[in-house]
């Protein structure tokens, strides 16, 4: 009887974490070209980043940015308070890559677990952002400068997007990714850090 009762308690615990399991994106993945501030605390470049250095492929937050999504000062973070080291602007001294405005750039993501896409969208800052703040709404242009459209297929495990960073752009800036899932509720973000 001991048994039996034990085994229909495990069946029970393997049942209840499946219907919690489905609740959520199964996708997971980071930019790493751009650097991301995740790569950079996953490779050990930039220290004291908790987390995220063990976990770079799980910054998930609501999609719809920037209508929804991550509150202000918790963007590069997805919202998720768990890796809000990403949000830490760490007196703008986050490592950057070296861009030049008006060229093409490869946008590289690793996909960790592959999902159903709507779309990977890409925003630039605005001229007057100060990479010593948190980053916030206020701070990115209005409209992504580049979007690739996925209609629902399911990308491979490393995309990569070719695209033209807008001219007149220089000195420190930040460009978030964005990678919004399909049939979840949820898209992935990802900080990289550029200098013009």
């Amino acid at each position: 009887m001991r048994k039996k009762i034990s085994a229909a308690i495990i069946g029970m615990g393997i049942a209840g974490v499946s219907l919690f399991s489905t609740g959520s994106a199964t996708g997971h993945g980071y930019t790493d070209s751009p650097t991301s501030r995740q790569v950079h605390c996953a490779k050990g470049t930039v220290k004291n980043c908790g987390a995220i250095q063990w976990e770079p492929q799980s910054v998930e937050g609501t999609k719809g940015f920037p209508a929804r999504g991550p509150a202000d000062g918790t963007i590069c973070a997805g919202g998720n308070s768990r890796f809000a080291q990403l949000d830490d602007p760490r007196n703008g001294q986050w490592p950057a890559t070296a861009v030049t405005a008006g060229r093409s750039l490869d946008f590289r993501w690793k996909l960790t677990a592959r999902h159903a896409t709507t779309d990977f969208r890409y925003y630039l800052t605005k001229s007057t952002y100060n990479p010593t703040r948190p980053l916030t709404r206020a701070d990115l242009e209005p409209q992504p400068f580049l979007t690739v459209p996925y209609g629902g297929r399911i990308p491979d495990a490393t995309v990569s997007h070719q695209g033209t960073l807008p001219a007149g752009k220089t000195g420190k800036q930040l460009i978030l990714a964005v990678w919004n899932i399909a049939d979840t509720g949820n898209a992935f973000y990802a900080c990289s850090d550029v200098t013009f």
